[in-house]
C-alpha cells in the first residue's frame, strides 16, 4: 500500500500542468457527492463514485445504475450515467459518462455582423476495473475518452484515472482512500498546442463516529499543484456529511474551502462553498437531491436516481 501512495505522488508530479483545459472534469458529478461538497474520494455505494475514485466501485456486492442532472448557471446543463457490476475474473467493472452543455452563443464576425447561433460542449466517458489487493484494501483504474467542441470547432483526449482504498472495518469503521485523475494528453488539441489536462492528486477518509448515525469525510484536492508555502497545499479541503435519519431517509451537508475562498465578493462570501442535500432510499431506488450555494452568484441544483439492478 506504501508503494501504491508513493506511485500516485511521483505521477501527480510529474504530469501537473498549468492552465488546463477540460475544466468540467473537475466538477461534482452526482448529487450524493455534491451535497457533501465533492469530498468523495472515500466515499462508497453508488456507481457514480468511479468519477471520483475508481477503486471505490470494488467494495459493491451487486450491479447498481445511477444517473443524474445538474441545473447550472444560467442555461448550462449537465449529467451522467453510471453503471458497476462485478465479473468474474476481472473484478467490478464500471461505465460511465459524463457531459456538460454550454447552451447556446451569438455568433459574430470580426465587424460585429451576426452568424447564427452556435453551440458547446464537453463529454467524457470512461471504463472502470477494481479489484482486492488484498483484504480489505481495493485498487482501480478508469481509462477514459474525453471530447469538446465550440461550434465546428472539436477537441478530443485520453486519460486514465488510479485510484486506493483501504476499509478498516469495526465498531468505529474508517475508510480511506485516494486517487489521481485525468493523466492524459490531448489527441486533437483546440489549436496548434497541446493543452494539459486538469490533473488532481486527492486524498481523504470517512469515519463513523461510534454511538452516531453520521458519515464524516474530508478531502484534500489539487494536492500536486505547485505552492508557494507547505501549508498551501491543504487550502483547498472539502468536509462533507451523511446523517442516517431513518432507513429511508438520509441528510446531508458539505463546505468546499476553496471554492469559498474563490467566490469571496468584496469582503463577504455569503453562503458560498456550502452544499446541503437529501436522500430517499428504497428497496430498489434511491432519489438524491443537492444545492451548492455559490454566493452573490446563486446556486446549483442536482437530482440522481440509483437503481439496484
Amino acid at each position: 500500500m506504501k508503494f501504491f501512495f508513493a506511485v500516485l505522488c511521483c505521477l501527480s508530479l510529474s504530469v501537473a500542468g498549468q492552465n488546463p483545459t477540460y475544466d468540467f472534469l473537475r466538477q461534482d458529478v452526482s448529487a450524493r457527492a455534491s451535497s457533501m461538497a465533492g469530498s468523495y474520494v472515500s466515499m462508497t455505494g453508488e456507481p457514480s463514485s468511479l468519477f471520483y475514485n475508481p477503486s471505490s466501485i470494488g467494495v459493491l456486492e451487486s450491479p447498481l445504475a445511477a444517473f443524474g442532472y445538474t441545473s447550472h448557471l444560467l442555461d448550462i446543463n449537465a449529467g451522467f450515467a453510471a453503471v458497476a457490476s462485478s465479473v468474474e475474473d476481472i473484478g467490478v467493472v464500471g461505465f460511465g459518462v459524463n457531459y456538460i452543455n454550454y447552451g447556446s452563443f451569438d455568433g459574430r464576425t470580426e465587424s460585429g455582423d451576426a452568424t447564427g447561433t452556435f453551440g458547446a460542449g464537453d463529454i467524457a466517458i470512461s471504463l472502470s476495473v477494481a479489484r482486492e489487493l488484498e483484504e480489505n484494501i481495493y485498487y482501480g483504474i478508469s481509462g477514459k475518452f474525453i471530447y469538446s467542441s465550440i461550434a465546428d470547432v472539436t477537441s478530443s483526449a485520453l486519460a486514465a484515472d488510479i485510484g486506493i482504498l483501504y476499509v478498516i472495518p469495526g465498531n468505529n469503521p474508517v475508510t480511506l482512500g485516494a486517487s489521481l485523475t485525468n493523466i492524459g494528453t490531448q489527441l486533437d488539441p483546440y489549436g496548434s498546442v497541446r493543452e494539459p489536462l486538469p490533473v488532481e492528486l486527492t486524498i481523504g477518509g470517512t469515519i463513523k463516529p461510534q454511538h452516531l448515525p453520521l458519515q464524516l469525510s474530508i478531502n484534500f484536492h489539487k494536492l500536486n499543484e505547485s505552492q508557494d508555502a507547505v501549508i498551501d497545499h491543504f487550502n483547498a479541503f472539502s468536509v462533507g456529511g451523511e446523517f442516517t435519519l431513518s432507513k429511508a431517509l438520509r441528510f446531508r451537508f458539505g463546505y468546499n474551502n476553496e471554492q469559498r475562498k474563490e467566490l469571496k465578493i468584496g469582503s463577504s462570501a455569503g453562503s458560498a462553498g456550502f452544499s446541503l442535500g437529501s436522500g430517499l432510499m428504497m428497496k430498489y431506488w434511491q432519489v438524491d437531491y443537492s444545492i451548492n450555494s455559490l454566493g452573490k452568484i446563486g446556486s446549483i441544483n442536482r437530482i440522481s436516481i440509483g437503481i439496484n439492478i
